[in-house]
């Protein structure tokens, strides 16, 4: 077997490990076990636990940005971009919940480098959305040049709410990828709808 094929099927096990058992609770035993390798090529492969974890946070990363990015036609309206771009973030949570945890719960939380790994992720999805809002500006015939400030808050925003969603939806059962979407786009395009044609919401006068 091709050493690059035998190495996927080692990150597809710890990938699995990782996000069922959790990184301190994984062995490499384990994983060596369920790829249907030795222990010691797993180390010959991948080094160490460490290194294990580190390729598998990469990959997933990579196939999830991947995805949305594929999800979204850049021809379509700006709502449908974003419609499109949140069903496929959702679809492929809901397909890889093993990978998500990896990304979402385990590697946040098990500090440096593993954090820093799925931050580049988060700054890559980020910048992404604050593309299709500006993009949703221009398609609104609007100055398109919003303040800064203002499009990386709700890139930011909208990217912790679908991280949000998408655990929950994962820990939710008969929550599909499709009513995931519905619900922050619900949540989210009202509010940026408004704001693209002019009417954004003003927080009450302090009173004096």
């Amino acid at each position: 077997m091709p050493r690059a094929v035998r190495e996927q099927q080692m990150l597809d096990a710890a990938v699995r490990t990782f996000g069922q058992r959790g990184y301190r609770a994984a062995s490499m035993d384990e994983i060596a076990e369920l790829a249907g390798v030795s222990k010691p090529l797993v180390y010959l492969y991948l080094n160490s636990k460490e290194d294990l974890f580190t390729a598998c946070i990469r990959r997933e990363a990579k196939a999830l940005t991947t995805a949305v990015r594929a999800g979204v036609d850049p021809e379509l309206p700006a709502d449908r971009q974003l419609w499109e771009g949140l069903r496929a973030f959702f679809t492929h949570t809901a397909q890889n919940p093993d990978a998500w945890a990896v990304l979402h719960l385990q590697a946040r939380t098990h500090g440096e480098p593993f954090a820093a790994e799925v931050a580049a992720m988060r700054e890559e999805m980020v910048a992404f959305v604050t593309g299709l809002i500006l993009v949703a500006a221009r398609d609104a015939r609007r100055d398109p040049s919003l303040p800064e400030r203002e499009v990386a808050g709700l890139a930011e925003a909208l990217v912790g709410a679908a991280e949000a969603l998408a655990a929950w939806a994962n820990a939710t059962p008969g929550i599909t990828a499709r009513q995931a979407a519905a619900t922050l786009m619900n949540f989210a395009w009202s509010g940026l709808g408004d704001l693209m044609e002019g009417r954004p919401w003003a927080p009450p006068s302090e009173e004096v």
